[in-house]
């Protein structure tokens, strides 16, 4: 599925969609460059899942877990990741087999460790398009 956004708030929306359609136990995957909007759309499906809190990339920290929404959040930033065996020591397995929804940035990152079915959604810039047009591909792996 592709959509298009074209705007920080279309982009959101988005997110808040999915939240609210998310199921415990599914992994989304979220792929695109710096600055391409994977924190607003990680915003909006913590919103979908009925998450109040702020919302920030756990750059520094790997994972950040939200429990206050209709199911638990797993939100994984593996950008600093320095080697997969990092993954264990955190309990990877434990939150991506668990009873809430994990969402990993830069999974392409530990591609090898990931289950074997998630949704993997990649964004994409393209400034002919408009400074905040995005494409947004979901696919079911």
């Amino acid at each position: 599925m592709v959509i298009e956004t074209n705007s920080p708030e279309e982009t959101f929306e988005l997110g808040r969609q999915l939240g609210q359609k998310a199921k415990a136990g599914e992994v989304y995957t979220l792929i695109g460059d710096l600055g391409v909007g994977k924190t607003v759309l990680t915003q909006g499906i913590a919103r979908g899942l009925g998450i109040d809190e702020p919302i920030s990339s756990p750059t520094f920290t790997i994972v950040q877990v939200y429990e206050s929404g209709r199911i638990p959040f797993y939100h994984f930033d593996v950008y600093r990741i320095g080697d997969v065996e990092e993954m264990d020591e955190i309990g990877f397995d434990d939150y991506v087999y668990g009873e809430g929804l994990t969402m990993i940035e830069w999974a392409n990152l530990i591609e090898e460790i990931l289950p074997e079915h998630y949704s993997q959604i990649t964004i994409e810039k393209d400034l002919e398009r408009g400074f905040d047009y995005r494409r947004i591909i979901i696919e079911e792996i």
